[in-house]
């Protein structure tokens, strides 16, 4: 699973947002090296376990026949109080990694493999997540 090496904070904030004005990306929101790409259509945070189902998922379906890119990191802790634990004594224990993901953000891109193929692998990866997401294909200028 994706973590990072060391962090600044142990724990962050929670930072809460009405739901009703979520921004549309503006980074990352590009095929950069593949020729197809899962494209977020909705707003979430992604577990670092989230996307290795999902990375284990491309991989089988592409084979050895095209490669791929993981386009989001898992940066940001979240923490979790035990089971049975009344209100109040504090903030849970970090228990791994997760990511902030906006509308509008590319989260895999495959390339060297047939069309069919590369959709099948990229929208059964977006099954795995919890965002709603969509296959886009690269525009060619």
């Amino acid at each position: 699973m994706l973590i990072p090496k060391k962090v600044k904070f142990r724990k962050w904030q929670t930072m809460r947002t009405n739901k009703k004005s979520i921004t549309p990306e503006t980074r990352g929101t590009k095929i950069s090296f593949g020729s197809f790409g899962l494209k977020a259509e909705t707003q979430a945070r992604i577990k670092s376990n989230q996307i290795e189902s999902a990375r284990k998922v491309i991989s089988r379906t592409l084979t050895k026949a095209g490669k791929y890119w993981i386009r989001i990191f898992p940066d940001r802790p979240y923490t979790q109080k035990a089971a049975q634990m009344g209100m109040g004594k504090g903030k849970g224990d970090p228990q791994g990694y997760c990511v902030d993901v906006s509308p509008g953000r590319i989260l895999f891109e495959v390339d060297g493999a047939e069309e069919s193929i590369a959709r099948e692998a990229l929208r059964k990866a977006g099954t795995k997540l919890p965002v709603k997401s969509r296959v886009v294909a690269r525009v060619e200028k």
